[in-house]
């Protein structure tokens, strides 16, 4: 059974999204509804997908993923839009895809296929890391950043801060495939877990502030768009 919940404040386009799914016939699927993002909030329980209008009176599609990504990591997040520019919605929020209004069926289906394809075959990838507590495996969504701090790396993860017994610049060489990258000479973070920025502040997912130096601003920048926006298209290839 696949739980999908549409939140759109516009009634036509509510009731065409949800007549669009319940003619997807793929998968046995149960559709909740929801006017506003403060009714979603409120009666929120655990989904596997959310078709989220961002222009929302009240609280915007951006601030009810925020909340609702708190409450729930693995629900995918499908941002619903009339605006072509969106790129910055994706900073904090992991979303899954986009579809621009006027939407189609075919727009809705192929992200259902595409998120229940995820659900069955996505495996986070683990990587080996030797440390002073001994060898570890750390899922690579659970890793913040690695920090040069007194002659010492250290890797801020979810749940715990490691030792690394490498340097800092092999770090980043090894971890660049992974998403990683510079922001300063004693940093090297994840783009996943990149909140958002701020001036020469970068924000983490675990709210830890990284600075951004004036020297690495432009690569980092250039890097960070270029991952948002192969996200982006990835969701919309199909």
């Amino acid at each position: 059974m696949l739980k999908i919940a549409i939140c759109d404040d516009e009634k036509n386009v509510l009731n065409k999204a949800k007549e669009i799914i319940e003619n997807y016939k793929n998968k046995e699927i149960t559709i909740e509804t929801y006017c506003s993002g403060e009714e979603l909030i409120e009666n929120y329980s655990k989904l596997d997908i959310l078709f989220l209008d961002i222009d929302m009176k009240g609280i915007n599609g951006i601030e009810t993923a925020k909340i609702i990504r708190a409450k729930d990591k693995l629900v995918k997040i499908i941002y619903v839009t009339n605006y072509t520019d969106y790129t910055s919605s994706a900073f904090g929020v992991h979303a899954f895809g986009y579809i621009l209004k006027p939407f189609e069926e075919k727009d809705i289906h192929h992200h259902i296929n595409e998120a229940i394809s995820y659900m069955y075959e996505e495996v986070d990838e683990v990587l080996e890391f030797n440390t002073t507590e001994g060898i570890v495996r750390i899922n690579l969504k659970d890793i913040y950043y690695f920090e040069y701090k007194l002659r010492k790396v250290l890797m801020k993860t979810k749940d715990y801060t490691y030792t690394i017994k490498q340097k800092i610049s092999d770090i980043a060489n090894r971890m660049e495939e992974y998403n990683f990258t510079i922001p300063h000479k004693s940093f090297v973070i994840s783009l996943y877990n990149v909140k958002s920025v701020k001036g020469y502040d970068v924000h983490m997912m675990d709210g830890s502030l990284i600075p951004l130096s004036q020297k690495k601003s432009t690569q980092f920048r250039h890097n960070l768009n270029s991952y948002l926006s192969n996200k982006i298209e990835k969701s919309k290839r199909g």
